[in-house]
């Protein structure tokens, strides 16, 4: 492909059995919901092949095994790093040290520019699975499988609870030294779809913490999440009154919407304290080696940003 031709996103699905049946555009948009009927349509028009033949009808019914393929031109994405380092290579699983700023999976926003993408470059045609969960702005460890073996073995051990977690974070203010996090937490719903809120009817979470350092009006703390919810050390800080220091939705998720509107100006850099991003690092995971079950521990050290702002706020 030259310079000069569009980047193509190309994404397909295969229709289940319990989707047999229904129009083609209620399929399309039982599997990308945030789609409004308008863009439905269009796609349909004229980016859409059913079983190899397009256009298709939007009443169309389809029928459990039929091959969906849309394709578009790939729009700018915002910039992000686009590398990352390795901590454990060998022939089960990759311990990776995600930067901050970039995505893990494909999203309304990004699709070259994520993780997956720089995993298919980087290891072309290997069955690589990311085995848990980082946000964008989080930088640290992050395990991947080499394989749907290694992968099933991963799954399993994050299920049983044997993997377990270490976090830095910077903090607004001093908290006790030591504690325990123990309130349930569930989606808020709003403002924000993916954000969190402390509920009686939440499921369990479970955070375990302590202050490595204390600084000017902040602390460096370490933190030990013993159950896996969304968002869990962010939130958890924040219900203490000790939020991560630059996170743009706990506890003001304005931030958030002001950051999408406007993008990271002077002002929202004020009241995020100086932090273009959250102070939140995974610095290290221990977990059962998918070839012996071994303990395996991989670190990863503080970056760069994070180390200056500790030496600033000394």
């Amino acid at each position: 492909m030259s310079g000069d031709e569009p980047r193509l996103i190309v994404y397909g699905f295969r229709v289940e059995p319990n989707c047999a049946d229904l129009r083609l555009d209620l399929y399309l948009k039982h599997k990308i919901g945030r789609l409004s009927r308008a863009r439905i349509q269009k796609i349909i028009r004229s980016q859409l092949t059913l079983n190899g033949t397009a256009p298709a009808k939007a009443g169309v019914r389809v029928t459990a095994g039929d091959e969906i393929v849309v394709t578009r031109e790939a729009w700018a994405e915002p910039d992000v790093p686009r590398h990352f380092g390795v901590l454990l290579d060998d022939e089960a699983v990759l311990a990776l040290d995600k930067p901050a700023g970039l995505p893990i999976h494909p999203t309304a926003r990004y699709y070259f520019n994520t993780l997956t993408a720089l995993l298919k470059e980087t290891y072309p045609g290997e069955p690589l699975q990311v085995a848990h969960r980082l946000d964008r702005e989080t930088s640290g460890v992050l395990l991947v499988a080499r394989g749907p073996k290694p992968g099933r073995a991963l799954k399993q051990a994050f299920e049983r609870r044997r993997v377990h977690k270490r976090y830095l974070a910077l903090v607004r203010g001093r908290p006790p030294a030591a504690g325990t996090i123990d309130l349930p937490l569930k989606l808020a719903g709003q403002p924000i779809r993916v954000m969190m809120a402390v509920a009686a009817d939440g499921l369990p979470a479970r955070t375990r913490y302590r202050v490595l350092r204390p600084l000017r009006d902040a602390a460096l703390v370490e933190c030990f999440p013993e159950t896996g919810r969304q968002h869990q050390i962010r939130a958890h800080l924040a219900a203490i009154g000790h939020p991560v220091l630059g996170d743009k939705v706990y506890p003001e998720p304005r931030c958030f919407a002001d950051f999408c509107d406007h993008g990271l100006t002077a002002g929202l850099l004020e009241r995020l304290d100086g932090f273009p991003r959250q102070a939140l690092h995974a610095a290290a995971i221990t977990f059962p080696h998918p070839r012996d079950g071994r303990p395996t521990t991989v670190e990863s050290p503080l970056p760069d940003d994070l180390r200056a702002a500790l030496e600033r706020m000394s």
